[in-house]
């Protein structure tokens, strides 16, 4: 084999061993960037935080209410159920986690750290959309 070949050869095995890593590195990327989930529908209800007295609290859907949950409690959406809640601009994806509301006249409530992240005081309307995979 010439010099020539051998080089042509080295040259072609690292072009392909290159296009190999962006190939692989794209993928994952793929994988790791989810699209983020698209909001389907525009309701208005009025909600109301579950309060920190909920905490420890185990939930109609099986889990027990922490300090850090974020989700919320709905009288007939199933468990599990993503929506997206959006109030004085911030928008959080969330969950059903349990049934309420526990008070009348809201339609659902809020667990206490979803309400400290939306900065939501008392009963306010919100917006909120069913969360349908991006």
């Amino acid at each position: 084999m010439t010099r020539t070949a051998f080089a042509a050869i080295v040259a072609l095995a690292a072009v392909a061993l290159l296009a190999a890593a962006v190939a692989y590195a794209l993928g994952d990327l793929g994988n790791r960037h989810r699209a983020a989930p698209t909001a389907v529908g525009d309701f208005v209800a009025r909600v109301g935080s579950a309060g920190p007295a909920a905490t420890g609290r185990r939930t109609a859907c099986g889990g027990i209410l922490r300090a850090t949950t974020f989700g919320i409690a709905h009288p007939t959406l199933p468990c599990g159920a993503r929506i997206i809640i959006e109030f004085h601009g911030q928008r959080v994806l969330t969950q059903v986690v349990d049934r309420g509301p526990y008070e009348p006249g809201r339609q659902f409530d809020v667990t206490d750290a979803l309400a400290r992240r939306l900065g939501l005081e008392g009963v306010q309307l919100v917006h909120w959309s069913y969360a349908q995979p991006g």
